[in-house]
């Protein structure tokens, strides 16, 4: 049966990336031990993030788990970003070597441009990104809150288009549109804030599905997020919730309950 351990999508590149992953952004507590939990459950992916000012412990964490046996290097996926600040070729360059520092890792899954500015800066931040992973140090690039026309722009500058966009989506936030165009692109979409920052939670058709598969309201959302081939990074710093978000993978939702979820962001 597949489970968070073994659960996978195909990049266009090739590299296979986790379905689920565990969000860093505003994690309480420990980072480290946090991520340490993540892994021993059996999450592979960490995402993090300049803003989110906790590189150190994310690689702390990892560094941990592999020293422990909990997992090799090569089965872990981390994601970091570049903030809106550090924008530009040269920039974007001195940012990720102190997030590379930080991580403290011989090498960085996947970087995004955290959330994008003027076609101009964002094209010198996607050249940046390119040079990165061609020195070997970021395996795979994309972006984060782009829309189609700013993806298509960077895309068509350079020749090199991103294997992942995330951004905010839930069943309040549907991006049809969007989800559409990076289908179509091969582009995985990622969703932050899949559940909806937790107000999605108390929803009545969350609970009544749930019921029908012994399974949470969030646990519902989430395998609505996967059975419409986007991959997801809920947050989480308690361990118990971590260990409910990761078991999605022995239920699958009806069309009819999936159309119901999606008629929420109509």
């Amino acid at each position: 049966m597949t489970n968070v351990k073994t659960a996978n999508v195909n990049l266009h590149n090739g590299v296979q990336m986790p379905i689920l992953g565990l969000g860093a952004f505003e994690i309480e507590g420990d980072v480290a031990d946090a991520v340490l939990s993540a892994i021993r459950i059996g999450y592979r992916l960490i995402d993090t993030a300049t803003l989110y000012n906790n590189e150190a412990g994310v690689g702390e964490g990892v560094r941990r788990a592999i020293e422990l046996g909990l997992a090799q290097r090569e089965e872990l996926f981390v994601t970091t970003k570049v903030w809106k600040s550090e924008l530009g070729y040269e920039k974007t360059l001195a940012a990720f070597d102190r997030s590379f520092a930080e991580l403290g890792l011989d090498y960085v899954d996947l970087y995004l441009i955290h959330w994008p500015d003027t076609d101009e800066l964002n094209l010198e931040t996607w050249k940046a990104l390119i040079e990165l992973q061609k020195q070997g140090r970021v395996k795979s690039i994309g972006v984060s809150n782009f829309e189609p026309e700013q993806i298509a722009y960077i895309t068509e500058q350079t020749g090199v288009k991103p294997v992942v966009n995330q951004v905010e989506y839930n069943p309040e936030r549907d991006r049809r549109e969007l989800l559409s165009y990076c289908r179509e692109h091969d582009i995985q979409l990622q969703a932050w804030g899949p559940l909806g920052k937790g107000r999605l939670l108390g929803l009545p058709l969350f609970a009544e599905i749930g019921t029908k598969y012994n399974k949470t309201p969030a646990q519902v959302i989430l395998r609505w997020h996967i059975q419409n081939d986007v991959t997801t990074i809920p947050k989480s710093s308690r361990e118990d919730r971590m260990r409910e978000n990761a078991e999605i993978f022995d239920f699958e939702l009806t069309q009819e309950e999936m159309s119901r979820i999606s008629a929420l962001g109509e």
